[in-house]
């Protein structure tokens, strides 16, 4: 039995490995609006991998704010509360509150049953660069580069990055400072996030998803620092619907190869 339990591990992890070496849409962080755009792009027949540092995928929704483990959704992003079966409770007249717990084992429930692939303790170093298009993603273990070993990656090609890395933006940033290109941003650069003001972030959260260089998305989070806007703190109406809205854009995109 002891055998069978470590084969069965290894088999058919290493075929799961195999099988989403080529994809059409690499994720890399598993925050609400990386998991949202997950299920809509598996939803849609498309081959979508998620590549996660931490050991559980849900970036900072998890935690609500200081741990209080409830979070708020404007109006408008409550069907998409709706279509993910997350519970929710109205407060006021413009939004609503939920367990964050909750609503984040569903955002995750729900991708992976829609056929994404969650790669959890997975660092993308780097990324695929070709014809002057970001064309997959380089990556190690998380634990490998944390311990700083010297150890050489693995890659996984896609038609398309989206970079859901949240405040850091890690990936534009290594895009942008080892290729020297120009961003679809206002100075061609990461802008960098500015502070906090909750309307305003939430606003730009949303209107800063888009392709920002041939291949590359960003969106939640990495969106507004790309693109020089604010943060918005534990209010998730933004988030869920960048990871909506970048989910149709890829998808667009796609269909026009």
């Amino acid at each position: 039995m002891e055998l069978t339990v470590s084969r069965g591990i290894i088999d058919t992890y290493f075929n799961k490995l195999k099988n989403n070496l080529e994809l059409d849409v690499a994720i890399v962080g598993a925050g609400p609006s990386g998991l949202v755009a997950a299920y809509y792009l598996a939803k849609a027949g498309k081959k979508v991998a998620v590549f996660e540092s931490k050991l559980a995928p849900g970036g900072g929704m998890w935690g609500g704010a200081m741990l209080f483990n409830q979070i708020v959704v404007q109006n408008s992003a409550i069907p998409i509360l709706d279509e993910f079966n997350i519970k929710y409770e109205k407060y006021e007249d413009t939004c609503i509150t939920c367990d964050s717990v909750h609503a984040t084992s569903a955002l995750i429930y729900a991708a992976t049953k829609a056929g994404a692939i969650i790669n959890n303790g997975f660092i993308v170093e780097d990324v695929v660069f070709q014809k002057e298009e970001v064309a997959g993603v380089v990556v190690n273990w998380a634990t490998i580069i944390r311990e700083g070993l010297h150890v050489d990656p693995l890659v996984f090609m896609a038609k398309c990055v989206l970079d859901g890395t949240g405040h850091p933006c890690d990936v534009t940033q290594i895009v942008a400072n080892k290729n020297n290109i120009k961003l679809n941003t206002p100075s061609g650069r990461v802008e960098g996030e500015r502070s906090l003001s909750v309307e305003e972030g939430e606003e730009a959260t949303v209107e800063n998803t888009k392709e920002v260089y041939p291949g590359l998305f960003v969106s939640g989070m990495a969106a507004n620092g790309v693109s020089g806007s604010f943060r918005m703190g534990p209010i998730f109406g933004g988030m869920l619907k960048s990871g909506q809205k970048v989910a149709q854009l890829i998808i667009a995109k796609l269909e026009q190869c």
